[in-house]
């Protein structure tokens, strides 16, 4: 089975057969695949010229069934995650230059490539990566974006000591213990009145958690926004020190309003994030194969997909969503 968007909304089931890898890709049989608020993005029909029609998912866990001609680094039986970033022409200057996260031809898992919301998938054997172990199939499925994304989005943020995080949903989980493992002090900003986030981040290990209209106890060196509401730049803005920097993490923001000077001024910066790098997710998964992280996933089934991106959407999520094949 797997789940297919056709139109704008929402996902339909449907049978297929095992499909058949090229050269130099992998047939997968997928384990779990985490939801992410870019596949809403995607099913929502808020980001532009989707492979249609389409199966969502690019946090995808599962074992190599097949390996086809041209794989040498990887074998049956092998657990790998797959990534949002599934192609790269590798020539262009940014390939060449080691952003190949910037490729103009590049082609994203679950978005232009057939993703994970199924039972079976196929990837090119270059953008599938072995897990650390000590995971599940389920805990290790969040790692593949938001663990991802969120770690490109901190190392742009600067090595400062005060990092905020605005949207403590999934990626903020994971990059928090990352920091409050570096011995940084983690500020978390949740939606107003959110007292059970607040209360999440704070089992976490950050300093200080409240509304994100609200001022932290001391200046921010580096903020990071992960979620999609562009009025939370200025907001942001006011509480990084002079020389600070706002990183904008998710690929899809709602219109950022107008604001005075004075904010930006002082040498602060925003930056955006895009996509990520495999030199990334070396690092990244290499990294939570040491400290260890604890992703909090709630799991559904693969046919409660669509409940699962309702529940997303309504800010129902503690943590990461997770889809599970039954079989």
């Amino acid at each position: 089975m797997m789940l297919v968007r056709q139109a704008a909304g929402a996902l339909e089931a449907r049978g297929c057969e095992v499909p058949t890898p090229s050269s130099g890709q992998v047939l997968v049989k997928v384990s779990a695949c985490g939801v992410c608020r870019t596949d809403l993005h995607i099913v929502d029909g808020e980001l532009p010229n989707p492979k249609l029609p389409l199966v969502p998912g690019h946090e995808i866990v599962g074992v190599i069934e097949r390996v086809d001609d041209g794989v040498a680094d990887l074998a049956v039986g092998d657990r790998v995650g797959i990534p949002w970033l599934g192609y790269s022409c590798g020539e262009c200057e940014y390939c060449r230059s080691g952003r190949e996260n910037l490729c103009p031809r590049a082609r994203f898992t679950g978005y232009q490539i057939d993703g994970g919301y199924a039972e079976y998938t196929i990837a090119d054997a270059r953008y599938a990566f072995r897990l650390p172990s000590g995971y599940t199939d389920a805990e290790a499925a969040p790692l593949l974006c938001a663990g991802l994304i969120g770690y490109r989005s901190y190392r742009m943020a600067g090595e400062g000591r005060r990092v905020g995080l605005y949207g403590f949903g999934a990626a903020a989980h994971i990059i928090a213990q990352v920091a409050v493992h570096q011995e940084r002090e983690v500020f978390a900003f949740t939606s107003p009145g959110d007292s059970d986030a607040q209360a999440f981040a704070r089992s976490l290990g950050v300093v200080w958690a409240g509304a994100s209209n609200e001022p932290p106890p001391e200046p921010l060196d580096a903020a990071i926004i992960f979620a999609p509401v562009g009025r939370l730049v200025p907001e942001a803005l006011s509480r990084v020190v002079p020389g600070g920097t706002v990183v904008c993490a998710g690929i899809h923001m709602s219109d950022i309003p107008s604001f005075p000077y004075r904010l930006l001024w002082e040498e602060r910066t925003v930056r955006s994030v895009a996509n990520l790098t495999r030199q990334d997710a070396r690092e990244f998964l290499q990294l939570a194969g040491k400290l260890p992280i604890k992703t909090r996933v709630e799991r559904y089934a693969l046919s409660d997909a669509n409940r699962a991106l309702t529940n997303l959407r309504n800010g129902h999520i503690r943590g990461a969503a997770v889809l599970v094949p039954s079989t």
